[in-house]
């Protein structure tokens, strides 16, 4: 989960951010700290040759010096944030070798649905998606306020209850990278991260055309998947119910066990999420 080894646009340019601020703060840091050295052995006990003025009380250059340097700082800083923040909106569509695809993400206690609505295929704890191509999620909680995050793509976002957000990413180099949740929501928080196999555009049309039969996603069987429990192994189903991230977001299915019988742990997010 290396945020300096980026594998798609949105990474790159956020590892590019991170690398332009910190140069930015250590040209103020940086001579500060030699100027710190430099006075102290300059001004030291022994030097003779060191002119100290007693009754000294302002000096317009250290005034120019002190105050323009850190506002410069500002305002290259906050460039930096203006720009890149429009530029990488999680909701800005990104271009790619082929059609968007779209995956609708859920949270649960504790662990991840992806739902691949043109595919009529779900999983649990495990997300493959094709290279090149432009990424759609579509998230939301079905209990507390929890994060997605793909350290080596970019852009963590948040998922609510009742709410619907959207994220545009894209996995340029085949592999296996690693997501995870960020934010703090019960016991099982720890352990909700899943694979991301990044395969070619052949290889997930096989995959996805090989969804297990015999294990269809619907209201039934997603209630027993929401239901609070840990390190879930990773599970592929077939998508028989096609309005099914509608109906989790909308409340037409009632929010999980966790979030509504406050479930050791998933209680103490939940009172976070009121009083935010």
């Amino acid at each position: 989960m290396n945020i300096l080894d980026p594998q798609g646009p949105i990474g790159a340019a956020e590892k590019t951010i991170l690398i332009d601020s910190l140069t930015i703060m250590l040209a103020i840091v940086l001579p500060t700290i030699v100027t710190i050295f430099a006075f102290a052995v300059w001004f030291r006990a022994s030097n003779v040759r060191a002119h100290r003025w007693p009754d000294w009380e302002y000096s317009g250059r250290i005034e120019l010096v002190v105050w323009s340097v850190p506002a410069l700082t500002v305002i290259l800083l906050g460039g930096v944030a203006w720009i890149g923040s429009h530029r990488l909106d999680p909701a800005k569509p990104i271009e790619g070798a082929s059609k968007p695809l779209t995956i609708q993400a859920v949270s649960l206690d504790w662990k991840w649905l992806f739902i691949y609505p043109d595919q009529k295929v779900a999983t649990v704890n495990t997300l493959t998606v094709p290279v090149g191509v432009p990424l759609q999620f579509q998230l939301t909680s079905a209990s507390v306020m929890n994060a997605f995050f793909i350290p080596q793509f970019g852009s963590m976002i948040y998922t609510m209850n009742g709410m619907v957000t959207r994220l545009n990413l894209r996995a340029d180099n085949p592999g296996t990278f690693q997501g995870l949740s960020t934010q703090f929501s019960g016991d099982g928080f720890s352990d909700m991260h899943f694979d991301v196999q990044v395969v070619p555009a052949e290889q997930f049309s096989k995959w996805a055309g090989a969804a297990s039969a015999d294990k269809a996603l619907d209201e039934r069987s997603y209630r027993e998947i929401a239901k609070p429990s840990m390190r879930n192994p990773p599970v592929i189903y077939r998508l028989a119910d096609a309005d099914l991230f509608s109906s989790i977001v909308t409340q037409k299915i009632p929010p999980s066990p966790g979030a509504q019988a406050g479930v050791k742990g998933a209680s103490l997010q939940a009172g976070v999420a009121d009083a935010r």
